[in-house]
């Protein structure tokens, strides 16, 4: 009978390893360039440093990489992530900026109230795409990418509005027992995510569909419903993920808001160790890669690396950590050097013959 694997041996073959030393492995690098780096203080009762800006910028790929994992489970792909952050942005601020109490707390909450679900109404179109009308998905969301942008240049009169509410900067901005409110944010969302997924049925049923869409029907699995229910969550995700970008930076520029986080938010679901083939998925792969994602950007000023290759250093680095995950690559690898020729031994010539 097979020996029982040892810790080790667990630990070697879990998928979030490659992950996880990846994440320490910046940081390394992060504090051999600047040796301060993990330094935390305390001031005016709230956090900083550089750790805490990283955990606040990673609160907006971690929401959207929450929808976009439950996306890719269910064997599809959303690409309209960043403009449903936009129009989100665009809808709250302009209502805040129209509002008559600009910086009332109740003009804050409906704003963000009405973005949202406008952006529960976006994700749920592109469900309706995908499971309904059985357009493919990564063209079925190309559709609102494209239009989304519009959309959001429409509710701005193509203009830069910028509301003037303390309680919406909140968002991005303040701090809840010391820590950066986005990110508190970005958890809830995660714990509520994984009480869902795994905690009841509906995880299992997500990688059903994922795994085989026909056979889980005949199973009696509604999987036009699971398919709807997860793009509309994909896109409560990006509508929230958007106000916390918004808030950042007071304003919402329907132009560039949100342009390219569905590929950081891709990105961090398949450094996760999700398959893009659909089936099982990882939100701890999810947060974890979401937290890699804010890392590297954080790093490639922090090592000198000029801004005019810095998106090469991060598909160089990307691709690395997903080499690392591939088993086939590493088999290949280890294959390789077996078959290394070393060094030649002289044989007797009996021997030889």
């Amino acid at each position: 009978m097979p020996e029982n694997p040892t810790l080790v041996q667990r630990l070697l073959r879990h998928q979030l390893l490659w992950p996880v030393l990846a994440l320490v492995a910046l940081l390394v690098i992060n504090v051999v360039a600047t040796p301060t780096f993990l330094n935390i203080r305390m001031q005016d009762g709230h956090l900083y440093g550089n750790v805490v800006d990283i955990v606040r910028n990673s609160a907006p790929v971690m929401l959207v990489a929450l929808g976009m994992t439950l996306v890719i489970a269910t064997r599809g792909i959303d690409l309209s992530v960043g403009a449903i952050a936009a129009i989100s942005a665009a809808v709250a601020c302009t209502r805040i900026v129209g509002a008559g109490d600009e910086a009332a707390l109740t003009t804050a909450v409906m704003a963000c109230t009405y973005a949202l679900i406008a952006c529960i109404a976006l994700g749920a179109w592109n469900g309706f795409l995908v499971s309904v009308l059985r357009i493919q998905p990564i063209i079925a969301t190309l559709i609102l990418m494209v239009a989304g942008r519009g959309i959001s240049m429409a509710i701005t009169d193509g203009q830069i509005t910028t509301p003037n509410n303390g309680w919406f900067s909140d968002l991005a901005s303040g701090f809840v027992l010391t820590l950066p409110l986005a990110f508190i944010i970005a958890l809830v969302v995660f714990a509520l995510t994984a009480v869902l997924t795994r905690r009841t049925a509906l995880g299992m049923l997500i990688e059903a569909v994922g795994i085989n869409p026909e056979a889980s029907r005949l199973a009696g699995v509604r999987s036009r419903t699971i398919t709807w229910t997860v793009y509309t969550f994909s896109g409560l995700c990006s509508g929230i993920a958007g106000l916390v970008i918004a808030a950042n930076t007071n304003s919402v520029n329907a132009n560039s808001l949100g342009l390219w986080i569905e590929l950081d938010a891709i990105l961090a679901v398949v450094i996760g160790g999700t398959s893009l083939a659909g089936g099982r998925f990882s939100l701890t792969g999810t947060f974890i890669g979401a937290i890699f994602i804010a890392t590297l950007a954080r790093t490639i000023p922090n090592i000198g690396i000029p801004s005019e290759v810095n998106y090469l250093f991060k598909a160089i680095v990307v691709i690395a950590v997903c080499l690392l995950q591939s088993s086939r690559a590493r088999s290949v690898f280890r294959r390789h050097r077996s078959v290394t020729p070393g060094p030649a031994v002289p044989v007797a010539k009996g021997i030889a013959a």
